[in-house]
């Protein structure tokens, strides 16, 4: 860096360049602040070089193949020749180069100082970056997550998805240990890939955090594609050897596959970074923030996957910008987790937004909740893509929609709207009014608030 003094101070101080802290970045930078942004890796962090954009990638390329694969089915004849992983990894890494190239061109054009090294908490206003002291007004910690190996040694044929994303060749089998949202989508992959894939879930089902709605068309349409699972019985060891892997369960069943890809979710990134030192409140690496993301602790704030909650880029999109409105005096809404849209982009693809009708039910009351589904089989955009699937939406009795889910192919593109209804707390006479154009998978959303409304068009 230019400057030789020991020491540079910013308004604001970020530890940790991923969706979180480069949100907070330039919202800090809109709001008149000068911004330091420290990073030991790549900004852009887990979504950008090894989470969310590289695995859409790769389901991209499933998709195609899927599709090439079932052309006769449209009047289409095509076959599927082969899976060259290497190209696909080549696509892959073509995308994240070219967003890579545009964020950092983008925080540098903005006037986010950039910061390379591994950053620690040494005292309520200072980072020390590789011996180099910096000072903020205000500090952010956005150190972000990597993958739960649950004790298991990482190497050879055992793999985490970061792994997973640069392998070269083809297993012709594989163990996903995990069925929540990076065990599904890695698993939908690999089946589009033709490889056998067996998913081994402790929880009682696959996608536990979703509606019982969404999860049992999930199980039942990875059981007509032929991806195994075996849920309800957690783990007990994972072996391997040069000819394979073999996974044991609790009740003594084995499995066995060329790879095993650990799948169990992410854990914070926190140690040896001086939080506990400095009086941050921590619980099992996670940062204690408040409501409002402050750690009670002098000017510093906490955001993205290191605070309890959904670990989604978006949502770290969001505290980023929170945190800086938040310290600029502006006073910002808070957005609770439930809240938050969320999609899981495996085949069929997952929407959901707001309360499941269990949580539902839960927090207001059986009596209070009123649900209603639409299935796609109704809808013709549906019918042309060949996919099945539903549309769930909850309400309030006499209240507003305060959750919509859904299940199908391409479905994922429908969660806008979805979010829209929940957070404006719209209620579905009000959604009913609204024309949803003619044919898309859109109409859907409109004919299940028609329904709840208790006037059916289709239904």
């Amino acid at each position: 860096m230019a400057e030789s003094a020991a020491e540079q101070e910013f308004d604001l101080l970020i530890l940790g360049g991923g969706s979180a802290g480069y949100s907070a970045a330039l919202r800090g930078i809109q709001l008149g602040m000068t911004v330091g942004l420290i990073e030991k890796d790549k900004l852009g962090g887990t979504c950008l070089h090894t989470g969310c954009i590289p695995t859409k990638a790769y389901l991209h390329s499933a998709e195609l193949a899927d599709n090439a694969r079932e052309g006769a089915k449209y009047g289409i004849h095509t076959t599927l020749d082969s899976i060259d992983l290497a190209g696909v990894r080549s696509f892959k890494d073509s995308i994240v180069a070219g967003k890579f190239k545009g964020l950092t061109g983008l925080l540098k054009m903005k006037g986010v100082t950039a910061i390379d090294g591994y950053g620690k908490l040494v005292s309520q206003d200072t980072i020390d970056v590789d011996g180099k002291q910096y000072k903020g007004k205000n500090i952010v910690l956005a150190t972000g997550s990597t993958s739960r190996t649950l004790g298991l040694e990482i190497g050879g044929r055992i793999l985490t998805s970061t792994e997973a994303l640069n392998m070269d060749t083809l297993p012709s089998s594989a163990i996903v240990l995990g069925g929540g949202v990076i065990g599904v989508e890695f698993a939908s992959v690999w089946k589009s890939f033709g490889v056998d894939v067996t998913i081994i879930e402790g929880l009682p089902s696959l996608v536990p955090n979703e509606d019982p709605a969404i999860i049992k068309v999930l199980e039942r349409s990875f059981k007509k594609r032929g991806i195994n699972f075996n849920t309800g019985t957690f783990f007990e060891k994972v072996e391997q050897n040069e000819n394979g892997a073999k996974v044991t369960l609790a009740d003594g069943k084995v499995f066995e596959a060329d790879i095993v890809l650990v799948a169990v979710g992410r854990g914070p990134v926190t140690e040896g970074m001086g939080f506990e030192e400095q009086g941050i409140p921590m619980d099992r690496g996670f940062v204690l923030a408040n409501e409002r993301l402050h750690t009670g602790v002098g000017n510093i704030y906490a955001i993205g996957d290191i605070v309890p909650g959904v670990q989604l880029a978006h949502r770290g999109y969001q505290q980023g910008f929170f945190v800086a409105e938040e310290i600029a005096g502006l006073k910002p809404t808070i957005v609770e987790d439930i809240n938050i849209p969320k999609v899981t982009y495996c085949e069929p693809e997952i929407m959901s937004v707001g309360y499941s009708e269990p949580k539902a039910k839960e927090k207001f009351g059986d009596d209070k909740i009123v649900t209603q589904e639409y299935n796609l089989a109704g809808n013709g955009k549906s019918s042309i893509l060949g996919t099945t699937g539903l549309i769930k939406m909850v309400r309030l009795v006499d209240g507003p929609i305060i959750g919509v889910h859904g299940i199908g192919g391409r479905i994922g593109e429908q969660i806008g709207e979805s979010q829209l209804i929940v957070n404006w707390e719209a209620y579905p006479e009000d959604v009913a009014k609204l024309i949803h154009a003619h044919p898309t998978q859109n109409e859907s959303l409109g004919e299940a608030a028609l329904a709840l409304a208790g006037t059916p068009l289709h239904g």
